[in-house]
């Protein structure tokens, strides 16, 4: 199961996540109550092993923009929020990213939901229709993705309801933000540790004996 802890902001918050096991930890770098500066990244994502993910998280800028801060910062991937494109993507892979497409969980009742690799992304992050609120949302269009490769569940994750939420839809990995904070925008280590502990535990059990 891989897990991502994001919309980190203090070093205190990294080393939380990495301490407690994540497999990714994620900054925003676009407007958000959660948003960091360059430099702040940079220093975090030096103290960050290699062996976990460093994501820059944008919503709306430039596939320009997006590929010179991500360097700048020197994160190993990035995720996308908005509406890009397949040549956004395509530029992208330029540079020595992990690419991760961002969606909204519904199709309001139509239409195909997307799966990892449409847009030449790496990972699919599904979240909830407002992204970083906390909100949670109707999984049951998504069960028949169980077991499907390279894509994230997110959005109203929390320690007390990520085993539910695995059990049910068996995804690749989890991603949390809100659903570990005491506070809008401000990380609790205890709730970090108890929701990658219980997504890892969760995971383990869906395996065969």
């Amino acid at each position: 199961m891989f897990v991502k802890v994001c919309g980190l902001r203090t070093g205190e918050d990294v080393e939380a996540a990495v301490d407690a096991g994540a497999d990714a930890v994620g900054f925003v770098l676009t407007a958000s109550p959660r948003q960091v500066d360059r430099d702040l990244v940079r220093n975090l994502v030096a103290a960050v092993p290699e062996n976990v993910m460093t994501v820059a998280v944008f919503r709306g800028e430039s596939a320009r923009e997006i590929a010179d801060t991500a360097m700048a910062c020197g994160v190993a991937a990035v995720q996308l929020h908005g509406n890009y494109t397949v040549d956004d993507f395509e530029f992208l892979r330029n540079f020595p990213l992990k690419l991760v497409r961002a969606v909204r969980a519904t199709t309001n009742g139509g239409g195909e939901l997307p799966h990892s690799g449409d847009l030449g992304e790496d990972m699919l992050l599904v979240d909830s229709s407002v992204p970083g609120s906390g909100q949670s949302w109707d999984w049951s269009e998504w069960v028949a993705r169980r077991s499907e490769k390279n894509w994230l569940l997110a959005g109203g994750l929390r320690p007390d309801n990520i085993a539910e939420a695995i059990e049910m839809l068996a995804p690749w990995g989890v991603d949390v933000s809100s659903g570990v904070e005491r506070s809008r925008g401000v990380k609790e280590p205890r709730l970090i540790r108890e929701f990658v502990s219980a997504a890892k535990s969760a995971a383990r059990s869906l395996l065969p004996n």
